[in-house]
């Protein structure tokens, strides 16, 4: 294997902490500093080699080169993506698990997905309105937990909507804390993991019948390539990352509001709820503010790519985050700019706040559309179907902080839902 490039590398033992302290921008960080857009550290005690752009992002999603299997860190699958789903699969069963959630993204279900979130905005305005106070990001959790399970065909009873909401967000939020929140989530996963294999057990016990078509219908009766059931601990995993996901979109509501409240001449061009428009201002939402960091992989094999020398299982790690806000892919990357996906060439590559390459048979988030007719439907509300005060409060957020989320997550009062015409 010849090398023909050097690859900038980070002095230093450990670099973990500083991934801890810088957070999103820790790689990106580092690509300025270095004038590369690939660098070697070492990280969780192990070398690791990091990059940006839609370069990587193109070789970083190539199958043949890399794999997810032992690359995400233990403590991430104790609490959000859990063990053995398949984000952690490669080759024909990853596609072949890949394949039932995107059976699950039918036009149908989009519409249907677009419906139920718009009747659940409507409930919960309708409650805000006795409400002094409204704390955004926490009211869209309990909206999207009931939105995911409606739309999942998962039960869920009045009684245990915080429960099981509390469950999802504690998943989401812990990934990355340390201490009693990490043990809060990993807690939350063995109950969530729990109280879904009891319901996939009802389901091929005939005790529960959930419409077919949905998430638990689908997953309680997947065969895998050896045309055996999935195990009702891998299906409950793989059926919370359909209904953890939909409850993570609640950082991108947050973000919308914020976005809403802070950009007045974006939001007037809004006021028509134009499909279009709704569409391009929440994929600036996704591009400009935090979501997931980084992404990880190791791999397969030893390669050479333009120059640069990788060797099999060394750890790889994309960012998802400065892919999204290099100035060689954005113009002006630091101003929020929703026109910009007016000529946005819709690369898979340059833009990838929830993964890169293909949805089929990549590690693209089968969820995307599904994210994108939840952001459209509650910006409308945002920006059109509701009335509002914003008091004065912290809507700083910490990149350090992972997943980040306004200081405030978005304090409203004095709600009022407006008349439809």
């Amino acid at each position: 294997m010849v090398q023909t490039k050097f690859i900038p590398k980070e002095s230093g033992l450990d670099h973990s902490l500083d991934v801890l302290r810088e957070g999103y921008l820790y790689i990106t960080n580092r690509t300025i500093g270095f004038q590369s857009n690939i660098f070697e550290t070492r990280i969780l005690g192990e070398r690791a080699i990091c990059m940006r752009g839609e370069e990587a992002a193109k070789l970083f999603y190539d199958n043949s080169k890399f794999a997810r299997k032992g690359a995400a860190p233990k403590r991430v699958l104790k609490t959000l993506f859990g063990e053995d789903g398949v984000q952690t699969l490669d080759g024909k069963e990853h596609h072949h698990r890949k394949a039932m959630f995107m059976s699950l993204m039918s036009h149908k279900a989009l519409g249907r997905m677009r419906e139920i979130t718009r009747k659940q905005w409507k409930d919960a305005v309708n409650r805000w309105e006795t409400q002094s106070e409204v704390v955004i990001y926490e009211e869209a959790k309990e909206i999207l937990c009931r939105v995911a399970c409606e739309w999942a065909g998962v039960p869920l009873s009045e009684d245990e909507v915080k429960e099981k909401t509390k469950w999802l967000g504690s998943m989401i939020e812990a990934s990355t804390s340390i201490g009693i929140n990490y043990a809060k989530g990993k807690n939350s996963r063995f109950k969530a993991e729990n109280w879904i294999q009891e319901l996939i057990n009802d389901v091929r016990g005939g005790k529960i019948k959930p419409e077919e078509h949905t998430t638990l219908y689908t997953f309680a009766w997947h065969r895998d390539l050896q045309g055996e059931l999935l195990d009702p601990k891998i299906a409950a995993v793989e059926i919370l990352n359909i209904l953890r996901p939909i409850v993570a979109v609640a950082i991108y509501v947050c973000f919308t509001a914020l976005a809403v409240i802070q950009q007045p001449e974006e939001r007037e061009k809004l006021v028509s709820s134009d499909e279009k428009m709704l569409k391009n201002f929440v994929q600036e939402v996704r591009r400009f503010y935090p979501f997931f960091p980084f992404a990880p992989a190791r791999p397969i094999k030893d390669f050479v790519w333009n120059g640069y020398s990788f060797e099999k299982g060394v750890l790889t790690i994309l960012d998802l985050y400065g892919t999204n806000h290099h100035p060689d892919l954005w113009d002006k990357p630091e101003l929020f700019k929703p026109e910009r996906f007016d000529t946005w060439n819709e690369s898979p590559f340059n833009f990838i706040p929830q993964g890169g390459g293909d949805h089929n048979t990549g590690h693209r988030c089968a969820g995307e559309w599904i994210t994108l007719e939840i952001m459209k439907e509650s910006l409308d509300f945002l920006a059109n179907k509701m009335s509002y005060e914003v008091p004065v409060q912290d809507v700083s957020f910490s990149f350090h902080k992972m997943p980040s989320l306004p200081h405030s997550r978005i304090i409203i009062r004095k709600v009022k839902i407006l008349n439809e015409n």
